[in-house]
């Protein structure tokens, strides 16, 4: 067996106030309960909330907070996400510190979730990094697991648990928690999936095996949610078999087939055919609906 434990922190998310020193507490408090724990992860824009108004333009003070953190405990720390302004573009990004205090992975979301996450620019590139000794860790955020391309190229690099910290406060949750548990198995890896609550979200937060089981998932409070991972099971599963049965990393390498929209850079007629994506409008004004609220009825 090789071990390695993640404490996901489900935690109320202000939308008003900075959630950092929660955040400061809950890793105080892990580690003191749990000081077997090698990683804590928090949920997507747990530190400032989900305002884009918050957007930190310098994040030297912010890591700072949690890099002296990993290094006073010697653990890997994932602070959710935040969002951040560069070159005048607003970005939902990540980062990962190891237990020397350094940050050694960054990530920008690949899809923010248009047309509601308006006025975030995607990123343009994967994230991935090795914990030594134990194996390697994708990063994506919320949104991203829906795009089945991403955590495929992940497991085509050897990643072996994706981080997933997630922001979901809607009524897609349960289809959400479906995604990470299809993915989990497709791709035959840990996903840690760590939802927050109050502006942060509904909770629910799930960590799905190799198997695609589900190993646990969160009720809608606030939780610490530490779990140990054998690693051993992702290789094991990816050589020989989901279950003993299946092996769909082994299927897709041997496959013959050219995937024609992955080849093909010509934008997709259908696809084109949707329309553009933007808020489902009213089916009627509102003018209307309120003319036929008044209409007596027969």
């Amino acid at each position: 067996m090789k071990p390695f434990s993640i404490a996901g922190i489900q935690m109320f998310v202000s939308a008003v106030h900075s959630n950092v020193e929660m955040m400061k507490h809950k890793i105080e408090l892990t580690v003191s309960i749990y000081p077997w724990v090698d990683m804590i992860l928090f949920s997507e824009l747990c530190a400032f909330g989900p305002l884009t108004s918050h957007a930190l333009v310098d994040t030297t003070e912010f890591e700072q907070v949690f890099c002296k953190l990993a290094k006073k405990h010697a653990i890997w720390i994932v602070p959710g996400s935040l969002y951040t302004k560069r070159d005048d573009k607003i970005y939902n990004s990540t980062l990962a510190i190891n237990p020397q205090g350094e940050v050694v992975s960054r990530y920008d979301k690949l899809f923010p979730f248009y047309p509601y996450e308006e006025g975030v620019t995607p990123g343009t590139s994967f994230a991935y990094f090795d914990v030594p000794d134990i194996g390697r860790f994708g990063l994506t955020i919320c949104y991203d697991l829906w795009f089945p391309e991403i955590a495929r190229t992940l497991a085509t690099h050897g990643v072996e648990v994706i981080l997933h910290p997630t922001l979901t406060p809607t009524i897609d949750r349960e289809v959400e928690l479906a995604i990470v548990q299809a993915t989990s198995a497709t791709n035959q890896c840990f996903i840690f999936d760590v939802n927050g609550i109050g502006a942060g979200g509904n909770g629910r937060s799930s960590i799905c095996g190799p198997e695609g089981r589900v190993l646990y998932t969160a009720n809608v409070g606030e939780e610490i949610i530490p779990i140990e991972l054998n690693m051993e099971r992702v290789q094991r599963s990816r050589e020989y078999g989901l279950l003993r049965l299946g092996q769909p990393l082994k299927s897709f390498r041997d496959c013959q087939v050219q995937f024609e929209i992955y080849q093909n850079k010509t934008p997709n007629a259908y696809l084109n055919s949707l329309g553009d994506l933007v808020k489902a409008p009213r089916k009627i004004s509102l003018d209307k609906a309120l003319e036929q609220f008044d209409k007596p009825n027969n």
